[in-house]
């Protein structure tokens, strides 16, 4: 993988503060949005809303990931990668505590405000995971990244509710706002020490050659490329998009699936769906351990065949339900590691790195927006789980296909610029 002029040196130390930092980080992408749902029916109950309506409340922060990217480079470019984190977090702390205003306008401006926020997080932490972690580990603590987010929905899925119980919705989630409090004091004391390292690195780099730094900037805008001419953005996009439809199309109705077709209580069926979650802890954990795996696409291939036994199996042998939504789980959570830490390892530059992060995000989640209501639609058309498991299917067996061609393909690559 060819890096730019301007990535750290990597003889130093593993960045041991980055890891803690992504990590508190990470809980904050996801957590945020899932909070709502365990307590949805008091919301609407006590802001009088449809139900149309609460469905909205759910699914926009996803369409804000996709209407937000433009933001988030932005952002980026604007401020600086580590600066754009904290931004991010800021963010989502603002939209967290404007959501629990207690009336309809708070409600769904805090939640706009929330999805704007993360999208900038979802784009930037891959870029900061290309610049400052040694390539060899940029994988690893990919997967950390999305276990960690796995591991804040999960949290909030299975608490906020009790927490309601107790203290009312809106404080309830409001509570969770304490993890953005201490990411940003964690990320504040990494910003810091970043700040001063950089400082000593571009006087060490003005010292080194000839006249100032801007003798080297020719060179260093030669070796960027256009994320949005470069195939493999694209490639990547498609994936990100079947991986995307499927991890929202299953997270929104694997419980009432589960509840339909086994006659489980809603507690049973929530509980059993959140195997979904669960699982992914693992799929994201574990595929580092295949990222040196021979031939390339060894690693894609076997997630993809994990993500394909989840809708195959409900099809086929829906007795095993308990099995095939643990494969998936892990599938989902792999899914994204793959995914993204592919964009970590091809692109050149931080320019690079966040036109194609924003780019493979923005058409993932454009299309993830479409999955719950495009699933329900159908159940609802055919009075059965089959047809929208039959869609599933077929995404999940084009994220196999385009994972796999994008792996053989960024070998090639490789194998040609190293």
């Amino acid at each position: 993988m060819t890096r730019d002029a301007s990535t750290p040196a990597r003889g130093g130390a593993f960045p041991w503060l980055l890891l803690v930092g992504i990590a508190l980080v990470a809980v904050n992408l996801r957590g945020p949005l899932v909070a709502i749902a365990p307590v949805i029916g008091d919301i609407e109950a006590e802001l009088g809303l449809s139900a149309t309506a609460a469905g909205l409340l759910t699914s926009l922060p996803v369409l804000c990931f996709a209407l937000g990217t433009p933001i988030a480079a932005w952002t980026i470019r604007l401020t600086g990668a580590e600066r754009a984190v904290a931004v991010s977090l800021i963010g989502a702390l603002a939209g967290t505590i404007i959501r629990s205003g207690g009336t309809t306008a708070a409600a769904f401006a805090g939640t706009i405000v929330i999805g704007l926020a993360i999208a900038i997080g979802n784009v930037v932490i891959p870029v900061v995971i290309r610049r400052d972690v040694p390539p060899e580990r940029a994988q690893l603590v990919t997967g950390v990244y999305a276990a960690m987010m796995n591991i804040g929905s999960l949290a909030t899925a299975l608490l906020t509710a009790p927490l309601a119980e107790v203290i009312g919705w809106q404080l309830a989630i409001l509570s969770w706002s304490a993890f953005m409090i201490v990411a940003l004091v964690v990320w504040g004391v990494h910003l810091r020490f970043t700040t001063i390292e950089n400082a000593a690195a571009r006087e060490a780099e003005v010292l080194a050659v000839t006249g100032s730094l801007a003798a080297v900037e020719p060179e260093r805008r030669a070796t960027s490329r256009s994320a949005w001419r470069n195939p493999m953005t694209w490639l990547l996009a498609a994936a990100f998009a079947a991986q995307s439809f499927s991890f929202y199309g299953l997270t929104a109705w694997l419980p009432s699936l589960v509840a339909d077709e086994f006659g489980l209580s809603d507690v049973t069926a929530g509980a059993v769906a959140s195997l979904f979650q669960l699982s992914a802890i693992a799929g994201a954990l574990g595929a580092p351990l295949l990222s040196n795996a021979r031939p390339v696409w060894l690693q894609p291939a076997l997630v993809g065949a994990l993500w394909i036994s989840l809708p195959l199996g409900l099809l086929v042998a829906p007795a095993g339900y308990g099995l095939w939504i643990s494969l998936g789980g892990v599938a989902q959570g792999a899914g994204f590691v793959v995914i993204i830490s592919t964009v970590v390892r091809i692109t050149r530059d931080d320019r690079e790195a966040t036109q194609m992060s924003a780019l493979v995000q923005a058409g993932g989640y454009v299309l993830a927006a479409a999955g719950p209501p495009l699933l329900a639609a159908l159940h609802e058309s055919s009075g059965a789980w089959q047809q929208p498991m039959l869609v599933v299917l077929a995404a999940t067996v084009s994220f196999l296909v385009l994972t796999t061609v994008a792996a053989v393909r960024s070998g090639r690559d490789t194998r040609a610029h190293g």
